[in-house]
């Protein structure tokens, strides 16, 4: 019996320190969530290669920009959360994010290699919670060869740019192409209602019903009503670039992070040589494209596994992975990525040229910078889908205008944001 028991004994401390063994040696995890996005894809190849070097297993999930915004606003608010790292929209969701503490402090974060503007729209009360990732502007993508068959210029003017459009717009080909689609196509509207001499939100004041902001809805609503491809009023980008991309689009103005892929010799029917990148021509009133921070990466505040996230987030960010991001002209954020010898030399010149004049003319919003911007987004889209409908001929525009700037200024006041008296 007392061998028995000695066995017994030994057996039990043998397992309990296998047992402590294993949980010393048990792999570190993090959920990781990105965007359906050209640089959520290039991180996605890359990861392997993280978790082989770190020993840290990596969950990624990858969902489309609203579902990702949707997803972690449900989680974050339900407090059941198990995310450590996320893509995020620093224009989308950056201010209700900050505002709920859902965002951790990226104190020792090195931001010195980032513009102020970009780093500075993921602030609150001098802390950053949002490390920028990508850059985007709009840019005018056209189809070199037809416009050369028509003896057509690159227009530089609205006017221009309207009469293209309909010249091309024949032989089952569409002459023009941008977002249509509700809450959409309010980021690519924005660049012709500043064109115009129009705003979203001055002083945090809805104003979009003003008579400048109305000329640039019923401008753009005429061009894709008379020259759009059939069912517009249901297309974002990703059904926009494949239309393009079969050549039944002349003209497509949208973010310029989307080169790289709309020239993809695996997705598309139209050489590179004959896709040009042309800077959105000036309107009447001003020249000012938008630029914007549009995707950057923050930790959960909730996470469990903080030193690994921080250990993610600071390789996702790394200039080594911009500079690669930059071959595949996907326009990131970081100062040095744009100075890389070979990246310049290997970036379509369309693209540096409409970036840097975005960054001397440009405005630094695409959609009203609120934190109901979801909200405000779907009514604004309500305007412009209606101008595209009537082809800019809407005799209700400025009426249901001036109903949905109301609307949004009433969210603006529930969320104490609203600037006026």
């Amino acid at each position: 019996m007392k061998k028995i028991g000695l066995f017994v004994l030994i057996v039990a401390i043998s397992f309990s320190l296998f047992a402590q063994g294993g949980a010393e040696e048990k792999q570190e995890e993090i959920r990781v969530l990105l965007a359906n996005h050209p640089y959520g894809e290039l991180l996605k190849e890359a990861i392997p290669e993280f978790e082989a070097e770190t020993g840290i297993k990596v969950n990624v999930e990858s969902l489309q920009e609203s579902q990702l915004t949707q997803k972690l606003t449900t989680e974050f608010a339900t407090g059941s959360s198990t995310v450590d790292v996320f893509m995020t929209r620093p224009l989308q969701e950056g201010l209700l994010f900050t505002k709920n503490g859902w965002y951790a402090p990226l104190d020792s974060y090195d931001f010195s290699d980032y513009p102020d503007p970009a780093v500075d729209i993921g602030k609150k009360d001098g802390v950053a919670y949002i490390v920028p990732l990508v850059t985007e502007w709009q840019v005018m993508y056209y189809r070199k060869d037809l416009f050369k068959a028509a003896g057509i210029s690159v227009p530089t003017n609205f006017e221009e740019l309207e009469a293209a459009a309909k010249a091309l717009n024949k032989d089952g080909i569409a002459g023009f192409g941008s977002r249509g689609k509700g809450a959409a196509s309010v980021t690519q509207i924005s660049s012709y209602i500043y064109n115009f001499g129009g705003r979203y939100l001055e002083d945090n004041v809805a104003v979009f019903d003003s008579p400048e902001a109305l000329e640039g809805i019923r401008y753009y609503g005429r061009l894709l009503g008379n020259y759009g491809p059939q069912g517009v009023v249901s297309m974002s980008w990703e059904n926009l670039m494949p239309v393009f991309q079969a050549g039944k689009l002349a003209i497509w103005t949208d973010a310029s992070v989307f080169y790289g892929q709309v020239v993809d010799p695996s997705k598309t029917q139209i050489p590179a040589e004959d896709v040009g990148v042309a800077q959105l021509p000036r309107g009447p009133k001003e020249d000012s494209p938008f630029i914007v921070a549009s995707w950057g990466m923050s930790m959960s505040n909730k996470s469990k596994n903080s030193d690994a996230a921080k250990q993610f987030l600071d390789w996702a960010t790394s200039k080594e992975l911009a500079i690669e991001a930059m071959k595949r002209n996907i326009t990131m954020a970081r100062d040095s990525a744009w100075l890389d010898e070979e990246v310049r030399a290997m970036m379509n010149p369309g693209l540096i040229e409409t970036q840097a004049h975005a960054a001397l003319n440009g405005f630094p919003f695409d959609r009203p910078f609120m934190s109901a911007v979801g909200q405000a987004r779907d009514l604004i889209g309500e305007v412009v889908i209606e101008s595209i409908n009537t082809k800019g001929t809407s005799s209700k525009l400025a009426s249901l205008a001036a109903e949905k700037t109301q609307a949004v200024n009433d969210l603006l006041k529930a969320d104490g944001e609203y600037g006026g008296n």
